[in-house]
Formats: structure tokens, C-alpha cells, sequence
């Protein structure tokens, strides 16, 4: 990149001060801002080249931008001048690859812009997250032993005026029982089929009967539980805007493919090695 932002050499300078350019008012894609050996740089080339810089660089000030993306226009140029008359094989494919990818991406630009529109996000943010029943969140703590027998004793032990906290600190084999067994607020799907169910029947302030899941026998108990709460609009635009700019592309896809005659050589007559068989752009 130290080579793109470097200064016009003073010859390349003079050469730019003397071009005919138009009137600051009236440049346009056209406007020519440099010649190389008679071949003709306009501001629409140097405005495609900045438009596909990296984000970090497209915060330069535009004067250094102006001269890093000129100087590179006019290199590129020199050197391509010395290659031979004809594209060879590698260039032309490259070319018909660009440009297919460009105008593929050109369409689906028009396909996103039409299907995401404020109304549409409104829509869907609506049906996705204010419609139906709210859903319930629960903030519970457990005890994790091995057997059954050991959580039924807890159990008594906690029904006796045992502190929850205290005896999951001492005697749970779980993660959470340094911090007293909390689990935090969890929402449905988030725990093993039994504890979730298990916690779902529960009273708030209610201890469990011993639970087995995969990971051993449970003593929960539930703290509090309460509806969750949607999420804002702003909070869910970015993930509302992909979903629907996937479904429109791959509705529009669809739509095209249906509607066309595509044929494919089948994979199984092909031996697919020639895949890296890189040699072969060079007949």
C-alpha cells in the first residue's frame, strides 16, 4: 500500500496540470485526467478503483487518495502496454469470470434494495417478535451429585433450613457450584429435555424433587422466572435486512432457474482431478 499513497513523481505532475480537464463543476465519469502513451485515464476509472479499496483505506482524505489510485492507474497501465498484443488464456477466462461475478452482483443489488425496504423490516420484525405468546425465561440454581440417594438427602437437608447456596458450594460436582449453583436466565431449549422440563413445572422459590439428566441427579431450585421481553427494532435490523436480502436472492434464484434450460455434464463422467490441473489454461 506505501507504493499507492506515494507522491506523483514532478514529471508525472506536469503532465496532469497540463491535461485538458473540465471545470471542477463539470467533471464527470468521462473527464480524462491522464494519458499514457496516447491511452486515455478518466475519472470513471479512478472512481471504480476507489469504490473497491478496503474500508481501512476508503478513510484517507481524498487528495492522497487521489494521487495513490492515479499513480497506480498509470503503473498498471505502463506495464500492461508491455504485455503482448493478444490476452492470453489465463486473462480472457479471468475477464469473463469478472464479469460475469459483476453483473450477477449488479442484479442482486436491484433484487436486495427491492426487498428490503423499511415497511418490509417493519413487517417482518412484527410477525417475528411482537405476534404470539411471550415466552418465558426462568432463573434457577441446582445441585449436581452422582445418585439419587445424595440428592434426596440434600433435599431433606434444604427442607430442614439448609442454605441452597452453601451446600452447592460444598457439595455439587457441577461448574456452577463455587457460585451457589446459579444458572442465570435461560429460555426454553436451552437445558437437557429433563432439566428443562423439570423447571418449567416448578413454583418460583420451589425446590425440586431429584432430577436425572446425561450429566447425573439435580436438586433445582427456581428463583424467579418472568416473560421475555422483545428485542428493539434497531437491536435486529442488520439480522432482519440478511434474512430477508437470503430469501429474496434465493427466492429470485429460483425463480430464474426454473425458467431456464441448464445443462450439466454429469460429475460421474468426469474424472474431477482435472479440477487442479492448472497446466492446462496455458494450451
Amino acid at each position: 500500500m506505501s507504493k499507492l499513497i506515494t507522491k506523483l513523481s514532478a514529471g508525472a505532475f506536469a503532465l496532469l496540470m497540463a491535461l485538458p480537464v473540465h471545470a471542477q463543476d463539470t467533471l464527470d465519469a468521462d473527464s480524462v485526467v491522464a494519458t499514457v502513451n496516447g491511452t486515455e485515464v478518466t475519472l470513471g476509472h479512478m472512481l471504480m478503483v476507489r469504490a473497491s479499496l478496503p474500508e481501512q483505506y476508503q478513510q484517507l482524505p481524498d487528495d492522497v487518495l487521489w494521487d495513490g489510485i492515479l499513480d497506480q492507474i498509470v503503473q498498471q497501465s505502463l506495464l500492461s502496454q508491455q504485455a503482448a498484443d493478444e490476452d492470453d488464456n489465463r486473462i480472457v477466462l479471468a475477464l469473463e469470470n469478472e464479469r460475469r461475478a459483476l453483473r450477477a452482483a449488479q442484479v442482486i443489488e436491484g433484487v436486495v434494495d427491492a426487498a428490503v425496504t423499511d415497511e418490509t423490516v417493519q413487517n417482518f420484525y412484527d410477525e417475528a417478535y411482537l405476534q404470539g405468546e411471550p415466552t418465558e425465561e426462568f432463573n434457577a440454581s441446582h445441585i449436581l451429585v452422582a445418585t439419587e440417594e445424595e440428592a434426596a438427602t440434600i433435599i431433606e437437608d434444604l427442607n430442614g433450613g439448609a442454605d441452597f447456596a452453601a451446600v452447592a458450594a460444598e457439595k455439587s460436582t457441577g461448574p456452577s457450584g463455587p457460585n451457589g449453583g446459579s444458572l442465570g436466565w435461560f429460555g426454553p431449549g436451552m437445558m437437557v429435555p429433563e432439566f428443562q422440563t423439570a423447571v418449567e413445572e416448578m413454583e418460583v422459590g420451589a425446590i425440586s424433587k431429584p432430577v436425572q439428566t446425561q450429566f447425573g441427579w439435580h436438586v433445582i431450585k427456581l428463583n424467579e422466572k418472568r416473560n421475555q421481553e422483545a428485542p428493539t427494532l434497531d437491536s435486529v435490523r442488520a439480522e432482519i435486512e440478511s434474512q430477508l436480502s437470503q430469501q429474496a436472492v434465493t427466492r429470485h434464484l429460483e425463480e430464474l432457474t426454473d425458467a431456464a434450460e441448464v445443462t450439466r455434464t454429469a460429475k460421474e463422467e468426469i474424472d474431477t482431478s482435472v479440477l487442479s490441473n492448472l497446466n492446462l489454461l496455458e494450451d
